[in-house]
């Protein structure tokens, strides 16, 4: 049956007084494949209904896909090369296009899609990129083909900690019922009180947390280090490496520091995984030692397992940055 035979029987069922969905039922009994949509004949018998009397597809309003010519796609070009940031409704505005032909000429003639630019830390130099290859293949070399091991690493870096938590805007949001205000949270600024610790870890635990703010050591843990026996590798930053092994320090334990490259934190256990991890877990708190006292609860609470994981990632974030010739590549971690 043509769309005009079913049509005309659905425009006199209809001023009959026929209920949209009997209708339905009917055309399925008479026709024996592409029976319209219930939607459809609904649609149909409202039209119908309203005063409709063509039987045949109305005229569509609007600009065709005729539009789309070597003229207007060499002015969506131009206009995208003169801003690259340039909007729908801003082309729209300043074109007689339709929407819907500006997004085809981009997609299919232009063959263009709108990405976000990514923050990251610093402009790698080629220079910078250079030493971060160079570093990684040789921590590559070494401890993958077995001359070092992982579970002999230290790793230790600062982190300032504020005493206030705000969480980020994923974990701020919630539902709100009609006619609820909006809420607000206070950003952290200069003057909010916030606490520099030290934090050094290997893959079985924390080993020490050093809270600068009260000039001493609040929070050791004995991970059985074989000092004298056993050389360590160590994962930090040359100004923390200093303080830490003094000569008359360098009697009770070797340590050998494994060279990192600057503005690498993609490249730090601390900076990808556990400085993120104890801050999507704090509450707020009143004074140091509280504070203190749930980032070592926190620390406690985290399995072996997942410090040893981190190293091995270590592993295969050293082998990303090879292959990627020293970019930055978290972006492209799933």
């Amino acid at each position: 049956m043509e769309k005009t035979e079913y049509r005309s029987y659905l425009k006199g069922r209809t001023l009959l007084g026929v209920k949209p969905l009997d209708i339905h039922r009917e055309l399925n009994d008479i026709m024996e494949e592409e029976v319209p949509h219930y939607s459809t004949v609904t649609r149909l018998s409202k039209s119908f209904n309203e005063g409709r009397m063509e039987v045949e597809d109305l005229k569509r309003t609007g600009r065709t896909k005729s539009a789309i010519n070597d003229k207007s796609i060499k002015q969506i070009r131009d206009l995208i090369e003169e801003d690259p940031h340039i909007t729908y409704d801003e082309m729209e505005e300043q074109t007689t296009l339709s929407r819907g032909n500006i997004f085809n000429i981009i997609k299919d003639s232009l063959g263009l899609k709108k990405i976000t630019s990514r923050f990251v830390l610093f402009i790698l130099t080629v220079q910078n990129k250079q030493k971060r290859v160079e570093y990684s293949q040789q921590n590559l070399n070494y401890f993958r083909d077995g001359a070092g091991r992982l579970c002999y690493i230290l790793t230790e870096e600062e982190v300032f900690i504020y005493q206030r938590q705000i969480g980020r805007k994923q974990s701020n949001k919630k539902w709100v019922g009609q006619g609820q205000k909006l809420f607000a949270i206070k950003k952290p600024n200069n003057y909010d009180k916030k606490y520099l610790f030290s934090i050094l870890f290997r893959s079985t635990g924390w080993v020490y947390i050093h809270l600068y703010q009260l000039y001493k050591l609040l929070g050791t843990k004995d991970q059985n280090l074989e000092q004298k026996e056993q050389a360590y590798y160590m994962i930090m930053p040359e100004r923390i490496l200093m303080r830490m092994f003094q000569p008359s320090q360098s009697k009770t334990i070797q340590v050998t520091p494994i060279k990192h490259p600057p503005y690498s934190p993609d490249l730090s256990p601390c900076d990808y995984w556990l400085f993120d991890f104890i801050k999507q877990r704090l509450g707020d708190h009143t004074n140091e030692e509280s504070l203190f006292e749930e980032v070592t609860i926190i620390l406690n609470e985290i399995p072996i397992s997942e410090y040893k994981k981190t190293f091995e990632k270590w592993i295969e974030r050293l082998e990303l940055c090879v292959k990627y010739q020293g970019e930055y590549f978290e972006h492209l971690l799933k």
